[in-house]
């Protein structure tokens, strides 16, 4: 007789990002869901100078910031953060299990 597995992966989650910035010509969202790499979520302006991104995320809490035109921008709208070793600050993202 086999055993019956009733360990499943926990659901993602979906995850809208935003971040207004009306000058930019690029902006990525970037953190440790991606390896911090600005290529692997790029974000699309909506209008208006409004970027967004959505992203599946399994729960748990994830570091994050902005890649805009080169720069590192934190997210003016979480006031969830950790320091990083680079003396500036990640923001911080909980995605729930429910």
């Amino acid at each position: 007789m086999s055993k019956i597995r009733s360990k499943s992966k926990p659901q993602r989650r979906r995850v809208v990002f935003s971040f207004r910035a009306p000058e930019a010509d690029v902006v990525a969202l970037v953190g440790s869901f991606n390896d911090w790499d600005p290529r692997r979520h790029p974000m699309h302006n909506k209008g208006h100078g409004l970027w967004k991104k959505t992203v599946a995320l399994a729960p748990g809490e994830y570091e994050y910031k902005f890649w805009i035109d080169g720069q590192w921008k934190e997210d003016p709208r979480n006031n969830r953060t950790r320091p990083n070793p680079f003396g500036t600050s990640n923001n911080l993202a909980a995605v729930s299990i429910e």
